[in-house]
Protein backbone atom coordinates (compact mmCIF):
# COMPACT_ATOMS: atom_id res chain seq x y z
CA UNK A 1 0.00 0.00 0.00
CA UNK A 2 2.69 2.30 0.69
CA UNK A 3 3.77 3.36 -2.91
CA UNK A 4 0.02 3.56 -3.89
CA UNK A 5 -0.14 5.49 -0.68
CA UNK A 6 2.76 7.90 -1.53
CA UNK A 7 1.37 8.84 -5.39
CA UNK A 8 -2.47 9.24 -4.07
CA UNK A 9 -0.63 12.23 -1.45
CA UNK A 10 1.62 13.37 -3.97
CA UNK A 11 -0.61 13.68 -7.33
CA UNK A 12 -4.07 14.11 -5.55
CA UNK A 13 -3.89 15.45 -2.10
CA UNK A 14 -0.60 17.50 -2.49
CA UNK A 15 -2.17 19.86 -5.17
CA UNK A 16 -5.85 20.30 -3.33
CA UNK A 17 -3.59 21.37 -0.30
CA UNK A 18 -1.83 23.67 -2.51
CA UNK A 19 -4.96 24.97 -4.10
CA UNK A 20 -6.56 25.40 -1.08
CA UNK A 21 -3.97 27.62 0.56
CA UNK A 22 -3.37 29.62 -2.51
CA UNK A 23 -7.11 30.58 -2.33
CA UNK A 24 -6.48 31.91 0.98
CA UNK A 25 -3.47 34.65 -0.68
CA UNK A 26 -3.59 37.22 -3.52
CA UNK A 27 -0.72 35.30 -5.09
CA UNK A 28 -0.28 35.78 -8.85
CA UNK A 29 1.80 35.32 -11.86
CA UNK A 30 3.60 38.09 -12.36
CA UNK A 31 3.69 41.50 -10.30
CA UNK A 32 4.40 42.60 -6.94
CA UNK A 33 2.25 39.50 -5.77
CA UNK A 34 4.01 36.97 -7.25
CA UNK A 35 7.42 38.25 -5.39
CA UNK A 36 5.69 38.60 -2.21
CA UNK A 37 2.47 36.59 -1.54
CA UNK A 38 0.45 37.25 1.54
CA UNK A 39 -2.41 35.88 2.94
CA UNK A 40 -6.09 37.73 2.53
CA UNK A 41 -7.80 34.91 4.06
CA UNK A 42 -11.17 34.59 2.89
CA UNK A 43 -10.99 37.58 0.82
CA UNK A 44 -11.31 35.71 -2.69
CA UNK A 45 -14.04 34.04 -1.47
CA UNK A 46 -16.36 37.01 -0.41
CA UNK A 47 -15.31 37.83 -4.18
CA UNK A 48 -16.55 35.16 -5.56
CA UNK A 49 -20.12 35.68 -3.72
CA UNK A 50 -20.05 39.21 -5.01
CA UNK A 51 -19.14 38.13 -8.52
CA UNK A 52 -21.95 37.99 -11.19
CA UNK A 53 -19.88 35.94 -13.70
CA UNK A 54 -19.24 33.39 -11.18
CA UNK A 55 -23.12 32.44 -10.35
CA UNK A 56 -23.54 32.50 -14.42
CA UNK A 57 -20.60 30.14 -15.01
CA UNK A 58 -21.99 27.87 -12.01
CA UNK A 59 -25.49 28.19 -13.77
CA UNK A 60 -24.15 27.34 -17.17
CA UNK A 61 -21.83 24.49 -15.41
CA UNK A 62 -24.84 22.41 -14.11
CA UNK A 63 -26.73 23.06 -17.07
CA UNK A 64 -23.60 21.63 -18.97
CA UNK A 65 -23.33 19.03 -16.64
CA UNK A 66 -26.85 17.79 -16.60
CA UNK A 67 -27.23 18.17 -20.27
CA UNK A 68 -24.10 15.76 -20.98
CA UNK A 69 -24.60 13.02 -17.77
CA UNK A 70 -28.59 12.76 -19.25
CA UNK A 71 -27.62 12.34 -22.68
CA UNK A 72 -24.61 10.39 -22.25
CA UNK A 73 -26.93 8.25 -20.36
CA UNK A 74 -30.10 7.81 -22.38
CA UNK A 75 -27.98 7.80 -25.64
CA UNK A 76 -25.61 5.00 -23.95
CA UNK A 77 -27.97 2.98 -22.54
CA UNK A 78 -29.96 2.84 -25.80
CA UNK A 79 -27.48 1.59 -27.94
CA UNK A 80 -26.51 -1.05 -25.49
CA UNK A 81 -29.84 -2.08 -25.81
CA UNK A 82 -30.06 -1.91 -29.76
CA UNK A 83 -26.86 -4.36 -29.66
CA UNK A 84 -27.72 -7.04 -27.57
CA UNK A 85 -28.21 -10.00 -29.58
CA UNK A 86 -27.22 -8.50 -32.79
CA UNK A 87 -24.46 -9.96 -35.46
CA UNK A 88 -20.73 -9.63 -34.21
CA UNK A 89 -20.35 -7.52 -37.11
CA UNK A 90 -22.75 -5.12 -36.56
CA UNK A 91 -21.64 -5.04 -33.28
CA UNK A 92 -17.77 -4.43 -33.93
CA UNK A 93 -19.07 -2.00 -36.98
CA UNK A 94 -21.18 0.50 -34.07
CA UNK A 95 -18.43 -0.30 -31.61
CA UNK A 96 -15.63 1.17 -33.81
CA UNK A 97 -17.73 3.88 -34.84
CA UNK A 98 -18.44 4.67 -31.45
CA UNK A 99 -15.78 4.48 -29.64
CA UNK A 100 -14.03 5.87 -32.62
CA UNK A 101 -15.36 9.62 -31.14
CA UNK A 102 -14.09 8.12 -27.48
CA UNK A 103 -10.37 8.08 -28.44
CA UNK A 104 -10.93 11.42 -30.25
CA UNK A 105 -8.30 14.14 -28.43
CA UNK A 106 -10.73 16.62 -27.33
CA UNK A 107 -8.97 19.57 -29.57
CA UNK A 108 -9.26 17.44 -32.27
CA UNK A 109 -13.26 16.55 -31.46
CA UNK A 110 -13.64 20.69 -30.63
CA UNK A 111 -12.46 22.05 -34.47
CA UNK A 112 -14.36 19.10 -36.09
CA UNK A 113 -17.84 20.00 -34.30
CA UNK A 114 -16.52 23.45 -35.10
CA UNK A 115 -16.46 22.43 -38.97
CA UNK A 116 -19.79 21.09 -38.44
CA UNK A 117 -22.17 24.15 -36.69
CA UNK A 118 -20.11 27.21 -37.74
CA UNK A 119 -22.09 29.40 -40.49
CA UNK A 120 -20.43 27.42 -43.69
CA UNK A 121 -20.56 23.99 -42.17
CA UNK A 122 -22.19 20.46 -42.50
CA UNK A 123 -24.96 20.76 -41.00
CA UNK A 124 -25.97 24.33 -42.91
CA UNK A 125 -25.23 22.62 -46.25
CA UNK A 126 -27.88 19.65 -45.42
CA UNK A 127 -30.43 22.05 -43.18
CA UNK A 128 -30.23 24.36 -46.89
CA UNK A 129 -31.79 21.12 -48.83
CA UNK A 130 -34.93 21.77 -46.79
CA UNK A 131 -35.11 25.42 -47.56
CA UNK A 132 -33.43 26.35 -43.70
CA UNK A 133 -31.92 29.67 -43.58
CA UNK A 134 -27.82 29.23 -42.54
CA UNK A 135 -26.96 30.43 -39.19
CA UNK A 136 -23.95 30.03 -36.99
CA UNK A 137 -25.07 27.93 -34.31
CA UNK A 138 -21.84 28.51 -32.56
CA UNK A 139 -23.34 31.93 -32.29
CA UNK A 140 -27.07 31.30 -31.66
CA UNK A 141 -26.70 28.44 -29.14
CA UNK A 142 -23.36 28.06 -27.89
CA UNK A 143 -23.88 25.90 -24.44
CA UNK A 144 -26.47 23.54 -26.37
CA UNK A 145 -23.85 22.82 -29.10
CA UNK A 146 -21.23 22.42 -26.58
CA UNK A 147 -23.32 19.74 -24.98
CA UNK A 148 -24.07 17.80 -28.10
CA UNK A 149 -20.01 17.89 -29.18
CA UNK A 150 -19.35 16.38 -25.50
CA UNK A 151 -22.34 13.85 -25.69
CA UNK A 152 -21.13 12.43 -29.42
CA UNK A 153 -17.37 12.28 -27.77
CA UNK A 154 -18.41 10.34 -23.89
CA UNK A 155 -21.45 8.59 -25.07
CA UNK A 156 -18.84 5.26 -25.71
CA UNK A 157 -17.83 5.13 -22.12
CA UNK A 158 -21.51 4.79 -21.50
CA UNK A 159 -22.43 2.47 -23.40
CA UNK A 160 -19.76 0.06 -23.20
CA UNK A 161 -20.84 0.04 -19.10
CA UNK A 162 -24.07 -0.55 -19.93
CA UNK A 163 -23.65 -3.28 -22.00
CA UNK A 164 -21.35 -4.79 -19.25
CA UNK A 165 -24.24 -4.46 -16.85
CA UNK A 166 -26.56 -5.51 -19.57
CA UNK A 167 -24.59 -8.77 -20.01
CA UNK A 168 -25.11 -10.16 -16.59
CA UNK A 169 -29.27 -9.70 -16.42
CA UNK A 170 -30.32 -13.21 -16.41
CA UNK A 171 -31.78 -14.25 -19.77
CA UNK A 172 -34.51 -16.17 -17.55
CA UNK A 173 -36.29 -13.49 -15.85
CA UNK A 174 -36.77 -11.24 -18.90
CA UNK A 175 -38.24 -14.73 -20.04
CA UNK A 176 -40.48 -15.37 -17.43
CA UNK A 177 -41.79 -11.64 -17.40
CA UNK A 178 -42.43 -12.23 -21.09
CA UNK A 179 -44.36 -15.76 -20.37
CA UNK A 180 -46.64 -13.35 -17.95
CA UNK A 181 -47.47 -10.83 -20.75
CA UNK A 182 -44.92 -8.05 -20.22
CA UNK A 183 -44.12 -6.10 -23.58
CA UNK A 184 -40.88 -5.57 -24.42
CA UNK A 185 -40.71 -1.87 -22.60
CA UNK A 186 -42.09 -3.32 -19.48
CA UNK A 187 -39.33 -5.99 -19.38
CA UNK A 188 -36.97 -2.92 -19.31
CA UNK A 189 -38.73 -0.86 -16.73
CA UNK A 190 -39.40 -3.37 -14.35
CA UNK A 191 -36.75 -5.91 -14.90
CA UNK A 192 -33.80 -4.66 -16.33
CA UNK A 193 -33.40 -0.95 -15.09
CA UNK A 194 -33.76 -2.47 -11.41
CA UNK A 195 -31.26 -4.59 -11.47
CA UNK A 196 -28.88 -1.92 -13.58
CA UNK A 197 -28.89 0.46 -10.77
CA UNK A 198 -25.55 -0.27 -9.38
CA UNK A 199 -23.81 0.39 -12.84
CA UNK A 200 -26.40 3.28 -13.48
CA UNK A 201 -25.02 5.39 -10.37
CA UNK A 202 -21.46 3.90 -10.90
CA UNK A 203 -21.57 5.42 -14.44
CA UNK A 204 -23.28 8.57 -13.57
CA UNK A 205 -20.47 9.45 -11.00
CA UNK A 206 -17.83 8.70 -13.07
CA UNK A 207 -19.21 10.79 -16.60
CA UNK A 208 -19.98 13.45 -14.06
CA UNK A 209 -16.62 13.59 -12.74
CA UNK A 210 -15.52 13.36 -16.44
CA UNK A 211 -17.76 16.12 -17.38
CA UNK A 212 -17.45 18.85 -14.90
CA UNK A 213 -13.62 18.96 -15.70
CA UNK A 214 -13.93 19.40 -19.69
CA UNK A 215 -12.40 22.93 -20.97
CA UNK A 216 -10.70 21.88 -24.14
CA UNK A 217 -13.69 20.97 -26.12
CA UNK A 218 -15.71 24.38 -24.86
CA UNK A 219 -12.38 26.59 -25.40
CA UNK A 220 -11.91 25.53 -29.13
CA UNK A 221 -15.47 25.46 -30.02
CA UNK A 222 -16.65 28.68 -28.30
CA UNK A 223 -13.63 30.09 -26.31
CA UNK A 224 -16.72 30.61 -23.22
CA UNK A 225 -18.21 32.75 -25.95
CA UNK A 226 -20.29 34.62 -27.25
CA UNK A 227 -19.61 37.07 -24.25
CA UNK A 228 -19.95 34.56 -21.50
CA UNK A 229 -22.73 32.16 -22.51
CA UNK A 230 -20.62 29.03 -22.65
CA UNK A 231 -18.22 30.13 -19.87
CA UNK A 232 -18.17 27.27 -17.39
CA UNK A 233 -16.24 26.87 -14.26
CA UNK A 234 -13.23 25.71 -15.69
CA UNK A 235 -13.13 28.31 -18.35
CA UNK A 236 -13.83 31.22 -15.86
CA UNK A 237 -10.73 29.10 -13.52
CA UNK A 238 -8.25 29.70 -16.79
CA UNK A 239 -9.36 33.48 -17.58
CA UNK A 240 -8.90 34.40 -14.01
CA UNK A 241 -5.73 32.33 -13.08
CA UNK A 242 -3.91 32.33 -16.72
CA UNK A 243 -5.44 35.43 -18.60
CA UNK A 244 -5.30 38.09 -15.59
CA UNK A 245 -2.68 36.07 -13.81
CA UNK A 246 -4.90 36.08 -10.54
CA UNK A 247 -4.50 32.91 -9.25
CA UNK A 248 -5.49 33.34 -5.79
CA UNK A 249 -8.69 34.19 -6.72
CA UNK A 250 -8.38 31.22 -9.49
CA UNK A 251 -7.97 28.70 -6.97
CA UNK A 252 -10.67 30.01 -5.41
CA UNK A 253 -13.12 29.22 -8.20
CA UNK A 254 -11.34 25.90 -8.45
CA UNK A 255 -12.52 24.59 -5.54
CA UNK A 256 -16.27 25.59 -5.78
CA UNK A 257 -16.22 23.98 -9.06
CA UNK A 258 -14.97 20.81 -6.48
CA UNK A 259 -17.90 21.27 -4.32
CA UNK A 260 -19.73 21.75 -7.22
CA UNK A 261 -18.55 18.29 -8.54
CA UNK A 262 -18.81 16.67 -4.59
CA UNK A 263 -22.47 17.92 -4.39
CA UNK A 264 -22.96 15.32 -7.68
CA UNK A 265 -21.34 12.65 -6.14
CA UNK A 266 -22.68 12.92 -3.07
CA UNK A 267 -25.72 12.02 -4.83
CA UNK A 268 -24.14 8.89 -6.38
CA UNK A 269 -22.54 7.57 -3.48
CA UNK A 270 -25.95 7.58 -1.85
CA UNK A 271 -27.30 5.71 -4.34
CA UNK A 272 -24.45 3.20 -4.38
CA UNK A 273 -24.94 3.33 -0.87
CA UNK A 274 -28.33 2.00 -0.80
CA UNK A 275 -27.73 -0.35 -3.04
CA UNK A 276 -25.60 -2.41 -1.41
CA UNK A 277 -28.25 -2.49 1.49
CA UNK A 278 -30.52 -4.42 -0.76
Amino acid sequence: MGPALFLLLAFFAGPILWTVWASLTNAALTGAQAAQTEFVGFANFERLLADTRFREATVLTVLFLVGCVFGQTVLGLTLALLMRNRHGAVRATVGAIVVGAWVVPEVVAGFVWYAFLEREGSLNVVLGFFGAEPQNWLFTAPLSAVVLANIWKGTAFSMMTYSAGLSEVPDDLKEAARVDGASSFQVLVHVVLPLLRRTLATTLLLITLQTVQVFTLIFVMTSGGPGARSTTLPLLMYQEALRMGDLGYGTAIALALLVVAGLFSVVYVWMLSREEQR
